[in-house]
C-alpha cells in the first residue's frame, strides 16, 4: 500500500510544470541561454571556500553545478546552452583601451575552477559556447537574435542589465536571483525607456563598473528624459543648442565623442560568428556514467542525490518535480524576511522535507538546545535549523511536560529523528553553520546524544573574531544587535530566572520554537552578513587556515582531557593548608596581633593605620587598597616583611582553592579533567581556559611544580611537553630587525646575556648573574610597555637608574623603539595593530580622554603584536600536528595548550618517534628572520616533563 508521501510524489510528478523558465512559452522551440560567466562569480562570492577530495577549490564549481541541475530538472525547452567569456581582450578593448581595465585579475583560488565549470557543463550534456575576441554577452545576443528570427522563443538567464537591450516579444530575461522574468515593462522600470532605446541611455549615463565613460553629470534618469525627447544619441548631439541647462549643454558638447564611443561599447553584437551550429544546442540527456563520475570526483553528493544518480543511475530530466527556488547559497541575503513565526518539526515527513531543503540550499544553520552548559555532560534536548532567512524550524527531541502533571508533548522518537539527521549532518555538500561550533560539536558527538558527525562546519563566532579581536564581544546576541539590528529572545525570557527557572526540556514547544529557531535564523543571517567580509578585511586566510581548523582540534583535546592523580592532589592540599597556617602565624606576629589575613580592610588598617607605612590610598568605600600591585610596591619601597608574607599567603590560598579543591571537584568519572578552551575571549588571539583554568598555574615556583605533579599520564604512557623558547622575544627581533638580536638567536647565544653585554658594554663572557637578571627583566618588560617606574620596582632600584637602563637599551636597539612607536601610531590612526602575520587586533581605548585608559591602551598596542603573533604560531602548530602524527602512524594525543606550551600523552614505546615529529612541525610553522626553537621534555607527570 502506497504511503501518503508516495502518493504526493506521484501527484507532483504528474502535475504540469509551472516554473518561471517555461511557464509563458507557447512554442516547442525554446532556447535557454545561461550567462555562465555571471554565475561563476556569483557562486564564488556567495559560497564559502570548499575543496574537492584532491584539494582543488570548487566552491564556484559546486554553485554552478547546483544551478545547472536545477534547470535541467525543471525546464521543457528544446535548446539550451551555457555561454562563457573566452578571454579578457575583445574588439572593445581595441576601440577603447580603458574598457574594463580596472577590473582585477581573477582570485587565485577561482582560476583553477574555470576549466572545471566547463567540464561540468559538458558532463551535463549541455552545449558550451564561447569565442575568442567576443564577450559572452555578444554570443548571447547573436544566438538569441538568430533563434528568434527562426520563430523560436528565447530565455536569457542573467541579471546583467546590458542584456535588457535584447528584450522583445520573443526574447525575455530571467533574473536568476529572484527567479523573476524580465519583459519590456521591467526594462522600462529600470531605464525609463523601452528595450530598443536602452543603448542610447547607457551611452549617455556610462558605467563605472566597465569603465564606460558616458557623459559626466548625466545619470540614468536624465539620460532617459533626453532620449525620450530627442530619440537617440546622434540626434541629441546634433541639437545640443536647444538644451536650456548651460552645464548639461556644455557637458554634452565637450563629451560628444565619449558618448559616441560609449554607445559602441554598450551595444551588443548580434551578428557574431556562431561557433556551435544551432542544432548542437538541442537538449539532450547526459551520459549518466560521465555525469556521476564528475559529481563523485568532486564530492558533490547533494547534487547526486537530487538527480537520483546515487539511487537509480538515471537523470530524471523528463520528470520535473515542480517549481524549486534558486539555491539559498546563491541568493542574496533576504534582509526583509521576518524573524518568525517558525516551524515545529514533530513528524518524520516534516523532518525529511526540511533535510531536503537543506540539501537544496547547500547550507544550513544549526544550533542545539541542551540541559547544561557543560558540553561533555549535556543532554541534547532539541535541534534548531535554518535554510534561509526567516525559514527556520525547531526539532524537539527530549522535551518533558511543562510540569509534573502534564504529559510530554508530541515529538519524534530520538532514533527515528537520528536516522534522518545522521546522513544530513555528515553530508559534505551541505555546509553547517553554527555559532560557537565547538560546544555544539561536543554535544552532538556524545554517544548519549546520538554520536553525530557534523561536517563541514563554519562558525560565525570565529568569523567575527578573526576580523574583530578586541573590538567587541562575539556572542550571538551582541553580533545580532550590531550587524542585524535585531535583539533575539533571551534565555531568561523562556525559562525564567532564579528559583523559578525551569529546565529547557520543560519549556512549552511554542516558546521553545520561537527561541531556538530564532537562534538558527540569526546564525544564518550573521553568516550571510559576515562571511563575505572576511576577504575584504584580509582575514580569510587566518579564518580558513587557523581559526576554523582549531574548532575540531580543541574539541578533540577537550574530549580527551588529562589524567589527575586525586590522592596526590589531596596530599598537596594538606601541605598547602599547613603552610598557610604557618604563614598566618608569622603574619600575626609581625602585625603584633591576630586579624583576618584574607580581609583587605583589616590588612589596610594594620599596614597604613597602625604601622603607619607610607603609600596608602583609600578607595570610594573609605578602605585602603591592598591589591597585589600595592603590596608589591610596598614591599619594594619599604622592605617591610609583612606585605611580602601576605602576598605569599594569598598565592597559596588561591592555588589551594583553585587548583587543589577546584581540580578535585572537576575530576570526571574517567579520572581526567576536561578544561574548556575559550576561543574568542582575549583581544590578542590567545586561547583561555576555564573549568578549570590552567593558564595561571605558576611555572617556576615550588607550589606550581607541586600542582603539575598531579597531572599524570595514563599507565603505559608518558607526558611530552613541547615549549616554544622565548617566542615573543624572537618576534621582537624579527619585527624590529635588531642585528645583534638576530645574530644571537641565529647562533644560539643566551639572549639575555647578549642583551646585558650590549647595553652594559661588557664582553659576553664577563656577564654576571645580576647583569643577566636585569637584562632579562627589561627584555620581557619592554614587550609589555614597562615604564621606568615599573622597571625600578621589578629590579629594586631607583627610578633614575631604571630610566638610565631603558635609555641605554633603546640607544643600543633603536629599531625596538621605532617599532613600539609605530605600533602606537598604527593604533591611533587605524584603531588596531597587526601581528607579524597580518591579524588585526583592535585597541578600543587608544583614543580615550582618560589618561589612565589611554596609557593602558598604548601598552596594549605595544604588546598585542607579540602576544598575538605567538598565539598564531602555536595555533598553526596545533592545526598541523594531529595530521602529522597520523601520517607518521603515531598514537600521541594533544591534551593541553598553556601559553607557549603543548602537552601530549604518548605511548612509552613511541616517544623517540614522536619527539622529532612534534619538533619539526612546531619549528617550521612560520618563516621569521630568526629560527623558532622548541624545548621538549618527557615524564610521567607534567612537572617531570619540564
Amino acid at each position: 500500500m502506497a504511503t501518503d508521501r508516495e502518493n504526493a510524489d506521484e501527484a507532483a510528478d504528474k502535475a504540469p510544470v509551472q516554473d518561471p523558465v517555461t511557464a509563458e512559452v507557447d512554442t516547442d522551440r525554446h532556447l535557454i541561454l545561461v550567462d555562465g560567466s555571471g554565475y561563476i562569480f556569483r557562486a564564488f562570492h556567495a559560497l564559502p571556500p570548499m575543496t574537492n577530495p584532491a584539494g582543488v577549490p570548487v566552491n564556484a564549481v559546486f554553485g554552478f553545478t547546483q544551478m545547472l541541475a536545477n534547470f535541467l530538472s525543471k525546464h521543457a525547452g528544446s535548446h539550451i546552452a551555457v555561454v562563457f567569456d573566452a578571454s579578457r581582450s575583445t574588439f572593445r578593448n581595441q576601440l577603447y583601451p580603458e574598457y574594463k581595465a580596472q577590473r582585477p585579475e581573477a582570485p587565485p583560488e577561482l582560476a583553477p575552477q574555470f576549466g572545471l565549470i566547463r567540464e561540468a557543463t559538458e558532463a551535463f550534456g549541455v552545449a558550451r559556447v564561447e569565442l575568442d575576441g567576443y564577450e559572452a554577452d555578444d554570443m548571447i545576443a547573436t544566438y538569441a537574435t538568430a533563434f528568434a528570427k527562426e520563430g523560436g522563443q528565447v530565455t536569457i538567464v542573467s541579471s546583467d542589465k546590458d542584456m535588457m537591450q535584447l528584450v522583445d516579444d520573443r526574447i525575455r530575461m530571467l533574473d536568476p536571483i529572484k527567479q523573476k522574468p524580465i519583459h519590456a515593462a521591467e526594462v522600462m522600470e529600470k531605464f525609463g525607456v523601452m528595450p530598443e532605446k536602452v543603448v542610447e541611455v547607457q551611452a549617455l549615463a556610462g558605467d563605472s563598473t566597465d569603465n564606460i565613460p558616458g557623459v559626466p553629470g548625466i545619470g540614468i534618469k536624465t539620460a532617459a528624459q533626453l532620449i525620450e525627447q530627442y530619440g537617440d544619441v546622434e540626434t541629441l548631439l546634433s541639437r545640443t543648442a536647444e538644451i536650456k541647462q548651460p552645464k548639461r549643454r556644455q557637458a554634452l558638447e565637450e563629451n560628444a565623442e565619449k558618448a559616441r564611443i560609449s554607445r559602441k561599447l554598450v551595444e551588443l553584437m548580434r551578428d557574431a560568428p556562431l561557433p556551435c551550429p544551432m542544432d548542437d544546442l538541442r537538449t539532450r540527456a547526459p551520459e549518466t556514467g560521465k555525469l556521476a563520475a564528475f559529481l563523485k570526483t568532486h564530492g558533490f553528493r547533494s547534487v547526486q542525490h537530487r538527480l537520483r544518480l546515487d539511487a537509480t543511475g538515471e537523470v530524471p530530466l523528463s520528470r520535473p518535480a515542480g517549481p524549486a527556488p534558486a539555491p539559498a547559497a546563491l541568493s542574496l541575503p533576504e534582509q526583509g524576511a521576518a524573524f518568525g513565526p517558525y516551524e515545529t518539526i514533530t513528524t518524520l515527513d516534516a523532518l525529511e522535507a526540511f533535510a531536503a531543503a537543506a540539501r537544496e540550499a547547500g547550507v544550513m544553520a544549526l544550533d542545539t538546545e541542551t540541559s547544561s552548559l557543560d558540553a561533555l555532560n549535556a543532554s541534547l534536548v532539541g535541534i534548531s535549523m535554518a535554510v534561509a532567512p526567516g525559514r527556520a524550524a525547531y526539532l524537539p527531541l527530549r522535551h518533558e511536560g511543562t510540569d509534573m502533571l502534564s504529559p510530554a508533548p508530541e515529538q519524534l522518537g530520538f532514533e527515528e529523528a537520528a536516522r534522518v539527521l545522521r546522513p544530513l549532518l555528515a553530508d559534505p555538500s551541505v555546509l553547517k553553520v553554527l555559532h560557537n561550533a565547538k560546544y555544539d560539536l561536543e554535544v552532538l558527538g556524545r554517544e548519549a546524544n546520538g554520536g553525530f558527525v557534523v561536517s563541514p562546519v563554519d562558525d560565525t563566532m570565529m568569523i567575527s573574531y578573526s576580523m574583530d579581536a578586541g573590538r567587541h564581544g562575539h556572542g550571538m546576541d551582541e553580533l545580532s544587535r550590531r550587524h542585524l539590528n535585531h535583539q533575539p529572545i533571551t534565555y531568561d525570557e523562556v525559562t525564567g530566572t532564579g528559583r523559578g527557572r525551569k529546565p529547557f526540556a520543560q519549556v512549552a514547544l511554542d516558546m521553545a520554537t520561537a527561541y531556538a529557531a530564532e537562534d538558527a535564523d540569526v546564525t544564518l543571517r550573521l553568516w550571510q552578513a559576515l562571511r563575505p567580509k572576511l576577504r575584504e578585511e584580509k582575514a580569510l586566510v587566518l579564518y580558513e587556515q587557523v581559526e576554523r581548523q582549531m574548532i575540531a582540534v580543541l574539541r578533540d583535546m577537550e574530549v580527551a582531557g588529562v589524567r589527575v592523580d586525586g590522592p596526590a592532589l589531596k596530599q598537596t592540599g594538606a601541605e598547602f593548608t599547613e603552610r598557610m597556617a604557618a604563614l598566618e602565624k608569622e603574619i600575626h606576629e609581625i602585625a603584633g596581633r591576630p586579624f583576618a589575613v584574607g580581609s583587605p580592610k583589616q590588612l589596610g588598617d594594620i599596614l597604613f593605620g597602625e604601622m603607619g607605612l607610607q603609600g596608602g590610598k583609600k578607595g570610594k568605600s573609605g578602605a585602603y587598597s591592598t591589591d597585589a600591585a600595592t603590596l608589591e610596591e610596598l614591599a619594594a619601597s619599604t622592605g617591610h616583611p609583612l606585605p611580602r608574607k601576605v602576598l605569599d599567603w594569598r598565592q597559596l590560598s588561591k592555588l589551594n582553592s583553585t587548583y587543589v579543591e577546584g581540580l578535585q571537584a572537576q575530576i570526571a568519572s574517567d579520572g581526567r579533567v576536561h578544561t574548556d578552551f575559550s576561543m574568542a575571549v582575549t583581544s590578542t588571539g590567545r586561547l583561555s581556559s576555564t573549568e578549570p583554568n590552567l593558564q595561571n598555574i605558576p611555572i617556576r615556583t615550588e607550589e606550581g611544580v607541586r600542582i603539575r605533579r598531579a597531572f599524570v599520564a595514563e599507565q603505559g604512557h608518558v607526558l611530552l611537553a613541547a615549549d616554544y623558547s622565548q617566542i615573543e622575544l624572537r618576534l621582537l627581533a624579527h619585527v624590529a630587525q635588531v642585528p645583534s638580536l638576530l645574530e644571537a638567536f641565529a647562533t644560539g647565544q643566551d639572549i639575555h646575556a647578549r642583551t646585558a653585554s650590549d647595553i652594559y658594554r661588557i664582553p659576553l663572557d664577563q656577564v654576571d648573574r645580576e647583569a643577566r637578571r636585569r637584562a632579562k627583566t627589561i627584555n620581557f618588560g619592554i614587550i609589555y610597555g614597562m615604564s621606568a617606574f615599573g622597571l625600578a620596582g621589578r629590579l629594586g632600584i631607583g627610578p633614575a637608574e631604571a630610566r638610565g637602563i631603558i635609555d641605554a637599551y633603546f640607544a643600543q636597539y633603536p629599531g625596538i623603539r621605532d617599532a613600539m612607536e609605530r605600533f602606537k601610531e598604527d593604533a591611533r590612526s587605524n584603531g588596531y595593530v597587526q601581528t607579524p602575520f597580518g591579524r588585526k587586533l583592535w585597541i578600543p581605548e587608544i583614543a580615550s580622554k582618560n589618561q589612565g585608559l589611554r596609557g593602558n591602551a598604548e601598552r596594549a598596542a605595544i604588546n598585542a603584536p607579540f602576544q598575538g603573533g605567538a598565539a598564531e604560531v602555536i595555533k598553526r602548530a596545533m592545526v598541523r600536528l594531529p595530521d602529522a602524527l597520523r601520517e607518521a602512524k603515531l598514537s600521541a594525543r594533544m591534551l593541553l595548550q598553556v601559553h607557549d606550551e603543548l602537552l601530549f600523552e604518548v605511548p612509552e614505546g613511541e616517544v623517540e618517534e614522536t619527539t622529532p615529529v612534534v619538533r619539526q612541525v612546531m619549528e617550521n610553522v612560520a618563516t621569521l628572520s630568526v629560527p623558532l626553537a622548541v624545548e621538549i621534555g618527557t615524564g610521567h607527570s607534567w612537572a617531570e616533563a619540564h
